[in-house]
């Protein structure tokens, strides 16, 4: 299916001229004040994993694969990879590690997770925006630290390192963006 470049999102997955299926990293449009509008999309070939940027004129048509997006949700991790299991149909399929790229360590037990099958292999994975996480190890807050845009490092219960304002301390539940894992505010549970 033909669309223009500038409505590509991450996580679309698209057919190059070389026949090959990428998934997109990232996709972002510019706009100067004097010349052709562009849209630069960053991706990563699906069969090998190799990083490949392009740039497009926001209204030139790249073809879109048809791709499947279904439900699924977490079971456990092994050496062979993720295993996910179908909401509807109670399928298992395993997603390599190449896959799911920085957002496996986001994965909990029981997480629902978009899942998108292109001829009935997993090409993409779609985390929730949010997910919440415990602080394991923090450094303690400093007398008179008070600027709020002072930042400390903390470890979180997945193994993931995050900066955290100074008033979270080891123990505290905190939500963290899954897109870039930062810091969004405190579990409310």
């Amino acid at each position: 299916m033909k669309v223009i470049a500038s409505s590509i999102r991450k996580g679309n997955i698209i057919e190059r001229e070389d026949g090959q299926l990428y998934a997109v990293l990232s996709a972002e449009s510019f706009h100067p004040g004097k010349g052709t509008p562009t849209t630069q999309i960053d991706m990563r070939r699906i069969s090998d994993g190799v990083k490949v940027s392009d740039r497009y004129k926001t209204t030139e048509q790249v073809e879109r694969a048809y791709v499947e997006d279904r439900d699924y949700e977490f079971l456990y991790q092994d050496a062979e990879g993720h295993h996910f299991m179908n909401q509807e149909t109670f399928d298992q399929v395993q997603v390599s590690a190449d896959v799911l790229g920085d957002g496996a360590q986001y994965l909990q037990e029981g997480m629902k997770v978009m899942l998108s099958v292109f001829n009935g292999v997993p090409v993409a994975v779609q985390l929730p925006q949010r997910v919440t996480f415990e602080v394991v190890e923090t450094e303690p807050a400093m007398k008179g630290q008070t600027a709020s845009s002072s930042y400390k490092p903390a470890t979180l219960s997945n193994g993931a390192r995050c900066m955290v304002p100074p008033h979270i301390s080891p123990g505290t539940r905190i939500v963290i963006q899954t897109e870039d894992g930062s810091y969004v505010e405190r579990a409310k549970d």
